[in-house]
């Protein structure tokens, strides 16, 4: 396989490494497909590598012992999978695994950790990767103790759009019941709600964006702290201008 071009990757924290450091990367660097339900981080179990997202949206989900379970992390085109290496922790009790497939770059943790031991300036970047997810942990917790159902549910659209390609997004009740911490039924009924604000329409595995704005109106200041942040550390915006995206396939979560 040829070495990626960094110019053309997808993934932003990759754009925004040194170049040198990405060098080293490419050097060991595999191209994988992720389809549905795909597994990037096991829980409990040490990773032998991380990845970073080209196309497609990954959770992190925490669990308990009673198997009750709630998304802690959203990651696409802006992050990685396996954020505890940069810690030098072998594992973490959080499992991240594939909502919507898509494609990738694998690197192995070793290669991985040897760059940032090698190039300060690449520690640095994903320290402030971290930092942001951080960010975007804590305004979900703001968000859950604050806002209305709708509004969280606005802003988890608003999340997925900025990751997702194009105005379809193939996301099921149970995996918004999922990022929410709610029931099934709950989400529906909420998806009615901003359906009659015309700013979505929503099918069994499908939620079409039809007014973007609109949306960030309903979510209130439920989003856009992490997003600014981001673009703040990492000097790219998640969301890239529509004219860029390009359409994929993207398989459904299945119920």
């Amino acid at each position: 396989m040829h070495a990626p071009d960094q110019r053309n990757t997808r993934n932003l924290l990759l754009r925004a490494l040194p170049r040198d450091a990405f060098e080293m990367l490419a050097a060991d660097i595999r191209a994988i497909e992720l389809p549905l339900r795909h597994v990037l981080v096991e829980a409990d179990r040490p990773n032998r590598h991380v990845c970073f997202i080209e196309d497609g949206l990954a959770s992190m989900v925490a669990a308990n012992g009673d198997g009750e379970a709630v998304e802690v992390g959203h990651i696409g085109h802006e992050g990685m999978a396996g954020l505890h290496v940069i810690l030098r922790t072998d594992t973490t009790p959080n499992r991240t695994f594939l909502q919507v497939a898509g494609f990738g770059l694998q690197v192995p943790v070793e290669s991985f950790t040897r760059t940032l031991a090698s190039f300060p300036a690449a520690n640095d970047l994903f320290l402030r990767y971290m930092h942001c997810c951080d960010i975007q942990l804590a305004q979900s917790a703001l968000a859950n103790g604050r806002y209305n159902m709708h509004e969280r549910l606005a802003r988890w659209l608003l999340m997925c759009h900025d990751r997702l390609n194009g105005s379809d997004l193939p996301l099921t009740h149970e995996f918004l019941a999922l990022m929410l911490g709610v029931r099934r039924a709950g989400v529906t009924n909420e998806l009615h709600v901003i359906e009659g604000l015309r700013a979505i329409r929503s099918s069994r595995a499908n939620v079409r964006i039809l007014d973007r704005d609109r949306l960030e109106e309903i979510a209130a200041g439920s989003y856009g702290v992490p997003e600014r942040e981001y673009e703040r550390l990492i000097g790219l915006p998640i969301r890239r201008p529509e004219k860029s995206r390009r359409d994929v396939s993207v398989s459904p979560v299945v119920p």
